[in-house]
């Protein structure tokens, strides 16, 4: 267990502080017991799951729940004041904002990592070799007419192409279909859609001529049955790697997430210093799982909205990777 956790656990009395200093691991005789409630977002999903394993190891009696619903199914029972904590694959919009106000719900929105989403084809895909954003336009775009793969370029087969991508809930779909068809939930309606990434991995894995997207992790974690596509975003075509993801050239499909904490929740010591932990722990967890490290000062920012409960967002609708290091680095 790290330092810091150590002496925010003594703060809360959560285990008595020897004098020569040394810690001592939360366990049986922790008095620090509650619950943390988050939802939301399945692409932030990994991180906060591995957070919330790690964090129960060392203080067994929190009761940590991580459930999925998409951004948007989380942010509904956010603002409803029905959960501590949203994880979120985009920002709040104005609409959320407004609902929260109108029930006296504060959030704190704080940026965890960075994620590149991933265009994935079956691994016995051995037409596509790169897509540009025009063709992912052609593909995806409300008024498509690209039935088969010899719809988006001459000479790959005229078998009808099979899509799976996340349910309208879900922040991923909204900054895909921002960045890609120019507005947010326009897109095609025939597809197989689901906030449960695994659903969409295991289509794709079974089906030859599919076609999808989704957050790098998913990907990363699921690279033996899948074939990453890369994009060309105008530089020529990028493959999303952790470096290509950080340094920005996977574009532009590289974003920050986020989790969003109710800050009446932060009265609860389990709350508290689960969120603490969470701050403290995101860089090396979100590498784990197979997310891109925030810098460092953008978590110290973090860090000190939730030392001066510094309530609504920081960054603006539609975050980037730029906006988001400009804003605090």
């Amino acid at each position: 267990m790290n330092k810091y956790l150590a002496a925010l656990l003594c703060v809360f009395a959560v285990y008595g502080c020897s004098p020569s200093n040394e810690t001592t691991p939360v366990g049986e005789g922790s008095v620090l017991s509650g619950k943390v409630r988050l939802d939301g977002s399945s692409t932030v999903f990994p991180i906060s799951e591995a957070v919330a394993e790690e964090f129960i190891a060392v203080a067994p009696r929190v009761r940590v729940t991580v459930g999925v619903s998409g951004t948007g199914g989380g942010f509904k029972k956010f603002v409803a004041g029905e959960i501590d904590i949203n994880d979120a694959s985009r920002t709040i919009k104005p609409s959320e904002q407004e609902k929260a106000a109108a029930n006296e719900v504060g959030f704190i929105e704080l940026p965890v990592a960075f994620d590149g989403l991933s265009i994935v084809v079956n691994r016995e895909n051995d037409w596509v070799d790169q897509l540009t954003v025009a063709e992912l336009n052609a593909i995806w775009n409300p008024d498509s007419t690209v039935v088969t793969w010899a719809d988006v370029r001459e000479g790959w087969p005229e078998q009808e192409i099979r899509l799976y991508g996340p349910g309208t809930d879900s922040g991923t779909f909204d900054y895909f279909t921002k960045v890609i068809n120019g507005k947010e939930q326009a897109s095609r309606a025939d597809f197989t859609a689901s906030e449960d990434d695994n659903v969409l991995v295991q289509g794709i894995a079974g089906d030859r001529y599919s076609l999808g997207y989704f957050g790098f992790a998913y990907y990363i974690e699921n690279q033996d049955k899948l074939k990453v596509v890369p994009v060309d975003g105008g530089n020529g075509p990028v493959v999303p790697t952790l470096e290509t993801i950080n340094d920005g050239r996977y574009k532009p499909l590289s974003r920050p997430i986020f989790i969003y904490v109710n800050p009446a929740s932060l009265d609860d010591p389990a709350v508290s210093t689960f969120v603490d932990f969470y701050l403290e722990n995101a860089a090396s967890l979100a590498e784990e799982v197979g997310y891109v490290a925030l810098p460092a000062d953008v978590y110290q920012a973090a860090e000190r909205r939730i030392v001066q409960r510094e309530t609504g967002t920081a960054y603006g609708e539609g975050a980037t990777l730029s906006t988001l290091i400009g804003n605090d680095g």
